[in-house]
């Protein structure tokens, strides 16, 4: 499994999905899958390599839901994040108890889908950060199969490969390629201390309007302008 440096991953946890968003938008990346939200209050943020997986009605992957969920965490290992296409069956349970556990047993960061999951007590009790379209109870046995782990799948319709870089917060959660990871932090950093400063002048008395054209930040996101 790919691994992202400590450090890169330190800094990230220091920008939000919003900051990278604007990053991608300025690399011309598309990263951003719509509606991927943390699913209970206070659920922790979450940055790491993706370890890839593919779920799909049953019968219609090569082996099951439960096996194949749990080798793709056990690939992922200690930091990595879950990440599981759903898109083909996003009405069925893709993270449940169990393969929740296991993945905070081996030192995963989180998981992240684009359809939904359950046995959200068990995510808080145990402090694994989860993020979905939603929650709904029924099981996966015999609702849903496995169609491959550590391949290039989709995430709301965004492109993830193993080892490309996940950040999930209560913004919503983003997906940078892993050739582009420092080159993002980057920008993020410098758009995140460019509306910090906004901020802080309209705070001292300065006239709103004057102080974002100063910056200009209407076109900050496009690329060769001033940032």
């Amino acid at each position: 499994m790919a691994t992202i440096d400590s450090r890169i991953i330190s800094q990230y946890l220091n920008v939000n999905a919003s900051n990278v968003s604007d990053a991608l938008d300025r690399l011309g990346i598309e990263g951003q899958p719509s509606n991927i939200l943390p699913i209970y209050p206070g659920c922790p943020k979450i940055v790491g390599p993706a370890a890839t997986l593919k779920l799909v009605p049953a019968g219609q992957g090569s082996e099951s839901t439960v096996s194949g969920t749990l080798r793709a965490i056990m690939r992922g290992g200690a930091g990595a994040v879950l990440v599981v296409d759903a898109s083909e069956n996003p009405l069925t349970n893709s993270v449940g108890g169990v393969a929740g556990a296991t993945a905070k047993h081996l030192g995963l960061a989180g998981a992240v889908t684009d359809g939904v999951v359950r046995d959200v007590d068990e995510y808080v009790q145990y402090g694994l950060p989860v993020y979905a379209r939603g929650i709904d109870q029924k099981s996966v046995r015999s609702r849903s199969s496995c169609a491959g782990y550590g391949i290039e799948i989709k995430l709301g319709g965004v492109r993830v490969r193993p080892g490309d870089l996940i950040l999930a917060d209560m913004n919503g959660t983003v997906v940078v390629p892993m050739e582009r990871i420092e080159e993002a932090l980057a920008i993020a950093q410098k758009v995140k201390a460019t509306e910090e400063r906004v901020i802080a002048a309209i705070r001292a008395g300065g006239d709103p309007v004057d102080v974002h054209e100063k910056v200009n930040y209407d076109n900050m996101l496009k690329a060769g302008q001033p940032l």
